[in-house]
């Protein structure tokens, strides 16, 4: 039986999709016609493509990226529930992020009314130096970067985290924190976050408090305080979501093996190295900064890759250290 061919208008009314975006999905290879007139260049659809166009709409509602929509397209039922669980999360995690940034919006209108309450922190020293430590190579020396220049605190109870940035990479570090007052953060200058590191030396413990702009640390009978960067931090936590296909796990003898050319190393990662449920492409090959990636792992002596594409951000990971990792982000070659 020969199938009924569709006009893109007749298309676009019975899928709930504008003739434009039709057209947008044609162009970017995810969703094509049937036929295409070579005359006129009328695009016209059967009617068994018609289940797929209404399983489109339906996806673009609900924000799926391109990718994901093509790998539900076309891949098979248990890659395609994979990445509509995977966008499930990305969803809730969105949701996460706005009910923190509406409590964030919440305080600093109460702000207005009412003075900023202190905040105080007791942390071990040893481990608040560890993190100081680990993020420290990717907190950038430009002032023109003036959003990132320092390093991160973001405190809540049970826990501080230090995140740095200079763009095209990120360390996150945590360490253990009783937290005396609201959840907190400020970005500190470098300069005053490396001299509240060298305050630590041969300390147990260390208080911290933040108070409007104000951050003071004290430690072993010795005290330090200034005043933090006024720029809001770009929201570390979207950018922790990596999504891996690939895992590599390196000594530090085989990662500083690795050949560079032109200042980058090359990572391969082969179908053996695919994590479970995700797809695996022959062969998986990321360019990285050298120096960046030797900088990353430090004194590690083994570490853990986490590829997810080959422009996607790197992860780095260590055994030793669950709660210290960094993001690099991809070079073109």
């Amino acid at each position: 039986m020969e199938s009924t061919m569709r006009s893109i208008g007749e298309t676009a009314r019975a899928c709930g999709l504008s003739p434009g975006t039709l057209r947008f999905y044609d162009g970017a290879g995810v969703f094509v016609p049937a036929v295409v007139d070579p005359r006129t260049g009328y695009r016209w659809y059967a009617d068994e493509q018609l289940p797929d166009a209404r399983l489109l709409a339906r996806l673009r509602r609900v924000g799926m990226p391109l990718p994901g929509i093509t790998r539900v397209l076309t891949g098979s039922p248990a890659e395609a529930r994979a990445e509509l669980d995977a966008h499930l999360r990305r969803l809730e995690d969105g949701l996460t992020d706005a009910r923190r940034e509406l409590s964030a919006v919440r305080a600093l209108l109460d702000s207005r009314e009412c003075p900023v309450p202190m905040t105080r922190l007791t942390v071990p020293a040893p481990a608040l130096a560890a993190a100081l430590d680990a993020v420290r190579f990717a907190a950038p020396a430009d002032a023109a970067l003036p959003a990132v220049a320092g390093i991160f605190l973001d405190a809540e109870d049970g826990a501080l985290h230090l995140v740095a940035t200079d763009r095209y990479r990120l360390a996150v570090a945590d360490c253990p924190a009783a937290l005396d007052g609201p959840p907190a953060s400020a970005l500190l200058p470098t300069a005053l976050a490396d001299a509240a590191r060298a305050l630590l030396a041969d300390a147990e413990e260390a208080e911290l408090s933040f108070d409007g702009d104000h951050f003071a640390i004290r430690a072993a009978g010795r005290s330090l305080s200034g005043e933090r960067v006024p720029a809001d931090f770009p929201d570390y936590r979207r950018l922790l979501r990596h999504e891996p296909t690939h895992r590599l796990t390196l000594t530090a003898a085989e990662l500083r093996a690795l050949p560079a050319t032109d200042g980058s190393t090359t990572l391969t990662a082969t179908p053996a190295h695919a994590l479970p449920g995700t797809p695996a492409p022959t062969a998986l090959l990321v360019h990285v900064n050298h120096d960046y990636l030797l900088e990353a792992a430090g004194t590690a002596e083994q570490l853990v890759l986490e590829l997810g594409g080959p422009i996607a951000p790197l992860a780095i990971r260590f055994p030793s250290r669950a709660d210290t990792f960094s993001l690099l982000m991809p070079i073109a070659r």
